[in-house]
């Protein structure tokens, strides 16, 4: 069975590392080596994969260390020449089952966020990197608008049940945001509520269920009247397409709310 712990890493970061009792252990974007070194000490288990989502340095920058602590360590990631000291190039469709791990993973392009960014998807776990947060998505920067938001429709279309693990706790904001574009959403309040209960308990907000994420983050639910209108409002002008409502809403955010 399949195990998930949240280690977490710089102020806000979250470094994934997968278990399934047999002393093995992966890694997702170990941006830095030290805490995925302190844990893994103690509880005594074997470094034998790291699985990367993009470029970023606060997604990659332990794997270095990481490699040569262990001799052998198989690293996955996109086909992106800004990565250095992977192992194997992976991308669209293909299927991976890291060592230590009976579990395969399907890779998925979701470029956007960056242009090569990829994620994870298997036993009902999706390991997303920073294209979909917890009620909100990443910032555009080498990739496009239109990009992300066709990334954003494809996961929108996984099971429901799929636990999505995000690499960053920015919830409560996003949340915030959320509230601006549908301030009258009971899902979304309830959320909230759930949410801020969970961080002053010290507990991490992420996973979410795909399900929730489809009821309560704009960035999935562009088909939506409400959002249609809130993001037709904020643009000025009527919105064409799910790609330019979702252009509308993360301009908003970024340049009214962050």
């Amino acid at each position: 069975m399949l195990d998930v712990h949240a280690i977490p890493a710089f102020s806000d970061n979250y470094i994934w590392l997968l278990t399934e009792g047999t002393g093995a252990a992966v890694v997702v974007d170990p941006g830095d080596a030290d805490p995925v070194l302190e844990h893994l000490h103690a509880a005594k288990l074997r470094l034998t994969a790291a699985l990367i989502t993009h470029h970023h340095a606060d997604h990659t920058g332990g794997l270095a260390e990481l490699t040569a602590a262990f001799p052998g360590l198989r690293s996955y990631g996109p086909r992106d020449d800004r990565i250095r000291g992977l192992t194997d190039r992976i991308g669209e469709a293909d299927l991976i089952q890291p060592a230590g791990l009976t579990t395969n993973f399907q890779v998925m392009e979701v470029p956007g966020h960056t242009s090569s960014h990829i994620a994870f998807f298997g036993h009902g776990t999706l390991f997303c990197g920073d294209t979909l947060f917890a009620a909100g998505c990443g910032r555009v920067f080498d990739g496009s608008f239109e990009q992300l938001s066709d990334s954003l429709e494809r996961i929108a279309s996984l099971p429901s049940d799929t636990l999505c693990y995000c690499a960053h706790e920015y919830t409560l904001a996003n949340l915030g945001f959320a509230a601006w574009v549908e301030p009258d959403s009971r899902a979304l309040a309830q959320r909230r509520t759930a949410d801020h209960r969970r961080r002053r308990q010290g507990l991490p907000t992420v996973p979410s269920s795909l399900a929730l994420e489809r009821a309560t983050n704009p960035f999935l639910r562009t088909r939506e009247p409400d959002v249609i209108r809130a993001a037709e409002t904020v643009a000025g002008h009527p919105l064409h397409g799910s790609r330019e409502v979702f252009t509308a809403l993360r301009r908003w955010k970024d340049e009214q709310y962050d």
